[in-house]
């Protein structure tokens, strides 16, 4: 089996059995590209406000049904925040990253049953949090990437604002709406008949405003009680 072959069937396996997938230490940089799947989310390098009018332009046309949707969010949010935010849709999956200043954090993805969306986006902060406290143990002690997992497992664990993009499923109504709410930046539709396992996620971050490039990795790593990024 070839090794685009192997992603497509790990890609779908982690779909169907609600796995975390987490991109650890570079939440922007480009994720593998599946065989057979559609990438929502900007591409590595893209003009922020380019892709902005490309997701704007995505929504499907009148009368063609629900499709899936990547819903980006102006800022990380709490448990609460977010599921206020896609309220009337079908949630699929949250994407969640715990913003530290100038600090390259994990992009955590991870599927959701959407019948309970705070409570199970709650949940989600609190397995991430077991997830990078064992990344914590496992990295070389007093390294970088030990310092950061930590931090990263204190903030989800307090409910931090850590979501920054949901996996919906509405209309073209649904979604016309929904692009307009405070607090949502963009909305990403798929083409329509795509379903959830064919699709790679790959969210614009508040911070980036230019450009999806790299976030910056120049700065100490925070103690409890500091403050996150803006």
């Amino acid at each position: 089996m070839g090794s685009r072959a192997r992603w497509a069937l790990l890609a779908a396996l982690l779909i169907v059995l609600g796995t975390t997938i987490v991109v650890a230490g570079q939440p922007d940089a480009d994720p593998p590209t599946l065989s057979g799947t559609q990438r929502l989310g900007p591409e590595p390098g893209e003009p922020v406000a380019g892709y902005l009018d490309r997701a704007a332009r995505s929504l499907p046309a009148p009368g063609t049904g629900p499709v899936w949707a990547l819903v980006q969010l102006t800022g990380h949010v709490d448990a609460a925040t977010a599921a206020r935010l896609v309220r009337g849709t079908g949630l699929a999956r949250v994407v969640l990253r715990v913003p530290l200043p100038r600090v390259q954090t994990a992009l955590i993805t991870t599927a959701l049953p959407g019948q309970r969306p705070e409570s199970e986006i709650s949940a989600a902060m609190r397995a991430a949090a077991d997830d990078r406290a064992a990344a914590a143990l496992a990295a070389p002690d007093r390294s970088r990437a030990a310092a950061v997992a930590a931090a990263e497992a204190r903030r989800l664990r307090a409910g931090c604002g850590c979501a920054v993009a949901l996996l919906v499923r509405a209309d073209r109504a649904g979604l016309t709406e929904l692009s307009g709410r405070d607090g949502v930046r963009a909305v990403h539709a798929a083409q329509p008949g795509t379903p959830p396992q064919g699709l790679a996620v790959a969210p614009l971050l508040p911070q980036q405003r230019d450009v999806a490039g790299p976030v910056p990795d120049d700065g100490p790593v925070p103690a409890d009680g500091s403050t996150s990024e803006p």
